[in-house]
């Protein structure tokens, strides 16, 4: 009989999140994970090969935090709550967004996340190809929205940075007036009012097409 497994997942997916959260994944490692949970390297090798392995547990960590409300009368609500919800775990573990956008993982979790937006969206009576156009919009429009809001892993999501600012305003105005007005506007941003908007955007147009 094999023996019982040290750590749960969860555990794992809690520390590897600890490190990244505090300093970065660069100091993400076998040998640090070891430490935050109080063993010896070795044991971590025990549940990952490589450090791919490691980059996964973190986005699924990430969306192990996406708690799927109860479904509502109207399938906009759906959206609108659980497009929340993803947008408040990512924005959460800012430092993960670059895996977020690049990694691939059948977890739990994820699909479930999946699952549950792509339910809400075909309520809307949409065909299915309008389905999938809708469910990666609105994945890109997160992800997207994120990475554009964070600029690195060190300015944080609520306006742009002073730097950005500034080359934006060292612009000609005469030759780029709206790139200068923006970057002005983006400073004093909120990123969840941000969000929202764009959220309204897409469903608008979705619902004034395809809704039934």
């Amino acid at each position: 009989m094999p023996a019982k497994p040290k750590f749960t997942r969860e555990q794992l997916q809690t520390a590897a999140l600890k490190i990244v959260d505090e300093e970065g994944l660069s100091a993400l490692s076998m040998r640090a994970l070891a430490a935050v949970l109080g063993t010896g390297p070795m044991t971590i090798y025990n549940y990952f090969h490589d450090r791919d392995e490691l980059d996964t547990l973190l986005v699924e960590a990430v969306f192990s935090e996406v708690c799927i409300p109860e479904e509502q009368d109207d399938w906009r609500e759906d959206v609108r709550a659980i497009l929340l919800e993803m947008w408040q775990a990512i924005r959460s573990h800012p430092n993960v967004i670059p895996l977020v956008l690049t990694r691939r993982t059948s977890h739990e979790a994820t699909l479930e996340v999946a699952e549950a937006l792509l339910g809400a969206l075909a309520r809307s009576g949409c065909s299915a190809e309008v389905l999938l156009a809708a469910f990666r919009t609105f994945n890109g429009f997160i992800i997207g929205l994120a990475q554009a809001q964070l600029g690195s892993a060190t300015e944080g999501f609520d306006g742009d940075s002073d730097a950005h600012v500034a080359e934006a305003e060292s612009l000609p105005n005469d030759r780029f007036p709206k790139l200068r007005e923006i970057a002005r506007v983006a400073a004093g941003t909120n990123s969840d009012n941000e969000f929202r908007v764009g959220v309204e955007f897409i469903l608008a147009g979705m619902a004034k097409q395809f809704a039934t």
